[in-house]
């Protein structure tokens, strides 16, 4: 799955219930079963299942014939069901014999469904033959719809399946877990003239007397229930052949041309993923269908042969889209892509070991883009991807990355930071310590050992160990097994013989407990000497250790950004990297950027060393370089706009200081894209467009604004690249006129891909009234349901109190608008951004009402944040206002 940009979702008491302990066995053999929830003795291998939705009532019928082994007698069977409502229910033996009529009982807070026989069931292979009906809902959980305006103005509905974490129950009574894989067959009843997609191809389709037609699915592997999927619209199709399988993307009518880029890309990954994993897609077609809407949860689906991915996602329209886009409609490709085998083909275990999947899928989706798109030089992401995932991990509310998972609502909360890009960022870390060959030797020893199967985490480890003949599993425990980062104290370094031996010391970083006692972690450690491309590695292990450096000069530790840590040099240490700067790599740039920011704003070092860094920097610095130099200046923006102790000067010196320097890499970018230029210009143009937008430069703005008013007599002024770029600038200064102009505008697109980007503009207006009108907008029928709770996450990243305060004054409204799936995070999540400690208290009075305790992670997680930028602002921004006193013109 892949993470949605957007914050996420509301409380609900959603089957936050406890682990059952079915069966008790000795610690060696109940370590070696799967968790589950569901009593133990009844094992699904087979559904059929045949389905006829009703799109426009919103309900669907459907009969499951279950194919179950016993192998304990018990008179019930007990499975997962959600908002299902059963009309019969038999058991009968599959070798032939009399059905028993089964009476029902539904647990709803459980989630699950009994079926009860009078006489009971000897161990052998039966058939489970359930009638029953259910909702098509109207956000991406189970079975559900998305509503969007066809080309010819009318409204158009499709309807879509999403079943990960746990939602399969709301379609399919099931034994809804990762760990009870089955095999598939779907038939569904459809109407005429529409397209229905699933796992694999239809293996026949007959036209019914009534004009409807009805579609039999081939059968699936052998798979987890959660990856089943089923889609039905006024769809078209496209294709082409590669390796031996038929890739296709599928989007509502008239948008097949916008996923042609997808389309192309998939072919290419497909054919390194079946080099790199060394074994072969299974499937006969891998499909990837667009979806208009969106997801507060998520942003594409790694279903079996039939990837889900929102239409922001995967459809690249000229007219609008960016070089920003066109990478992310790749990267999600091969984030999805990678799951079909770290995922479809080997699935975790349970939702403790969520990281085999998304952290691995991080990992290959960057390394695939890197891999095949080295002109993009997307490899300088991996600092801001391991950022976000230490910004989590350095508080006292972070988990770690196997974590243990208790019910359903903690599944969904566990696709976080530490799952997908600490996952990632650890993975990178130990193919870097044990070379790409012996990594990629141990994956695909993996894959072919558990093909079809379920793993733990250490089944991951003793493949990689044994083909790299390093000891992995100790260091893959140390960061997967206890939470927190690491801290690098580099020591003097001491020059001798043409050779610098540089002692290191290990803490660790954490930004609420500065007194907590350290973990200890086996550290793999690159350095190298500035201007030296040879480079050393260690493994600091036991709190200490050294390393020694061909040549002498100012040392960089974690040299190339691979390692899982923070560096921490002595003041004299960084003033010489701070003097050679300009000469380092790109990538060891961005590192030293990011951990002068975050040891600044912790109190460990000076919190000015990374504007140093900043002032440091060249125009010519690599764009990416800039875009984080300009990154750091917008979070100082924003803790200023919340620092009321000199009335806003700060903030103004600030924005002055950092548009002075923005302003010179903005003229050599200029506004439009000039022939040849590098695909990092095209990123760092909108980068600074948008970062001095925010700073309040007069010059951007009034472009903005000149080029917004010419573009619908002139559409040239506009190119499709800096369409969304201009809007966004023109919708945040907007007055009550613009709003209204841009309103009109999103009510008259028919393009549902812009239609949506403009109502999430409408709510990013600076003025409070206009935002406050965005709010009331989002609860209405106009922007569409999937979009309420984007808009209101807009208003959030600007004024998160009054988001906050809106959205509980109306939460009954904002659960139909928000994944159920979401709904414990979606509250804490508008939260975040918030600098006031009486939204704390909020916080916390909404868990204690609305939340199980065992639900408040996100909860605990924003209330870890808000404090932290409490304390941080009042400790660091008299001192970094100081420095810009200093160095004001």
């Amino acid at each position: 799955m892949h993470r949605s940009l957007i914050s996420a979702a509301v409380a609900l008491a959603l089957a936050a219930f406890p682990l059952q302990q079915a069966i008790a066995a000795p610690k060696a053999a109940a370590a070696q079963e799967a968790t589950t929830q569901l009593p133990r003795g009844v094992v699904p291998s087979h559904y059929e299942i045949a389905l006829t939705p009703d799109a426009a009532k919103g309900r669907f019928t459907a009969r499951a014939t279950i194919t179950i082994s016993v192998t304990k007698a018990t008179s019930s069977i007990t499975l997962n069901a959600a908002d299902l409502r059963f009309d019969s229910a038999s058991v009968a033996p599959l070798a032939g014999g009399s059905a028993q009529g089964a009476k029902t009982s539904v647990d709803a807070a459980a989630q699950t469904a009994t079926f009860s026989v009078d006489k009971p069931l000897a161990p052998g292979l039966y058939k489970l033959t359930l009638d029953y009906s259910g909702v098509i809902g109207t956000q991406a959980v189970g079975l559900f719809s998305l509503d969007y305006p066809g080309a010819d103005g009318k409204q158009q509905r499709a309807l879509y399946t999403q079943f990960e974490n746990s939602d399969a129950r709301r379609m399919i009574p099931s034994w809804d877990e990762p760990a009870y894989k089955a095999t598939f067959a779907l038939d569904v009843t459809i109407p005429a003239g529409q397209m229905a997609v699933s796992n694999m191809p239809a293996a026949s389709t007959t036209t019914l007397p009534d004009g409807r037609q009805k579609v039999s699915f081939a059968k699936t592997p052998k798979m987890s229930t959660y990856l089943l999927f089923f889609a039905l619209g006024d769809f078209e199709r496209a294709t082409v052949k590669a390796e031996g399988t038929e890739i296709g993307v599928v989007t509502r009518r008239g948008a097949i041309d916008q996923a042609r880029f997808a389309l192309d890309a998939s072919k290419d990954i497909l054919r390194e993923y079946n080099d790199y994993f060394g074994v072969r897609y299974p499937l006969p077609k891998l499909d990837n269908i667009a979806g208009p809407g969106r997801s507060q949860f998520f942003g594409a689906m790694e279903n079996w042969g039939a990837i889900f991915t929102f239409e922001y996602a995967l459809l690249f329209d000229p007219a609008s889209s960016t070089q920003h886009d066109r990478q992310e409609i790749f990267a999600t490709a091969a984030h999805e892509m990678a799951h079909q085998w770290f995922g479809d083909l080997v699935t975790m275990r349970w939702w403790d070991d969520l990281w085999l999947n998304e952290g691995f899928a991080s990992w290959m989706e960057s390394r695939m883009t890197a891999r095949l798109h080295p002109e993009w030089n997307t490899r300088l992401g991996a600092v801001g991807s391991r950022d976000g995932a230490m910004q989590r991990d350095s508080v006292a509310t972070t988990h770690p990355v196997v974590q243990h998972i208790e019910t359903v609502e903690q599944a969904n909360q566990a696709f976080d930071e530490i799952t997908y890009q600490k996952g990632e960022a650890v993975i990178r870390m130990l193919e870097a310590y044990v070379g790409e060959n012996a990594w990629r030797s141990g994956v695909r020893s993996y894959m072919k050992a558990h093909a079809y199967g379920n793993t733990v985490s250490d089944d991951l480890w003793k493949q990689i160990e044994k083909a790299a003949g390093k000891p992995v599993t100790a260091i893959a425990h140390d960061f997967t097994l206890q939470p927190g980062v690491p801290l690098i104290r580099v020591g003097e370094p001491v020059c001798r013989n043409g050779s610098t031996i540089v002692p290191l010391t290990q803490a660790e970083f954490s930004r609420d407990r500065p007194d907590k006692k350290p973990l200890a972690w086996r550290v793999p450690v690159i350095a190298q000497v500035a201007g030296n491309d040879k480079q050393a590695s260690t493994l600091v292990s036991g709190g200490k250790g050294s390393i020694t450096l061909p040549g002498c000069g100012a040392v960089i530790v974690n040299a190339g950004q691979s390692g899982y840590y923070r560096t921490l040099y002595a003041p004299k240490e960084f003033a010489q990297l701070a003097q050679a700067f300009a000469t380092l790599a790109p990538i060891d740039q961005i590192g030293l950027l990011s951990d002068s920011q975050s040891l600044g704003l912790a109190g460990l070092q000076p919190a000015s060393n990374a504007l140093d860094l900043a002032k440091a920097a060249p125009v010519s610095a690599d764009p990416q370089v800039w875009s984080r130099i300009a990154r750091l200046f917008e979070g100082l923006h924003w803790r200023f706009q919340n620092w009321p102790e000199n009335g806003g000067a700060g903030r103004q010196r600030l924005n002055s200081f950092a548009i002075a320097r923005l302003a010179p890499v903005m003229a050599q970018t200029g506004w439009e894209a000039r022939s040849g230029e590098a695909p990092a210009v095209a990123n760092l143009r909108e980068e600074l467009i948008g970062t001095l937008s925010e700073l309040g430069d007069a010059t951007v703005i009034a472009e903005a604004r000149r080029r917004y008013a010419a573009m619908d007599k002139d559409p040239s002024i506009v190119p499709g690249p800096l369409r969304k770029t201009v809007l966004a600038v023109v919708a945040q200064h907007a007055d009550a006129a613009t709003w209204d102009g841009l309103r009109t505008r999103a009510r008259a697109e028919t393009n549902p891909l812009l239609r949506d980007h403009l109502y999430v503009l409408l709510a990013s207006v600076e003025n409070k009234a206009l935002a406050e009108r965005a709010l009331q907008l989002a609860l209405t029928d106009e922007p569409g349901l999937t979009n309420s709770a984007a808009m209101i996450s807009a208003v959030a990243q600007r004024y998160p109190d009054m988001a906050l305060d809106f959205a509980l004054a109306n939460t009954a409204k904002i659960n139909e608008r928000v994944d159920a799936s979401s709904r414990s995070r979606y509250f804490a999540r508008l939260a975040m951004g918030s600098s006031n400690p009486a939204t704390i208290a909020k916080l916390k009075g909404y868990a204690q009402a609305s939340l199980a305790a065992s639900s408040r992670g996100d909860v605990e997680a924003a209330i870890a944040a808000i404090q932290d930028r409490i304390k941080t602002n009042a400790a660091r921004l008299p001192e970094i206002d100081a420095w810009l006193q200093r160095h004001s013109r």
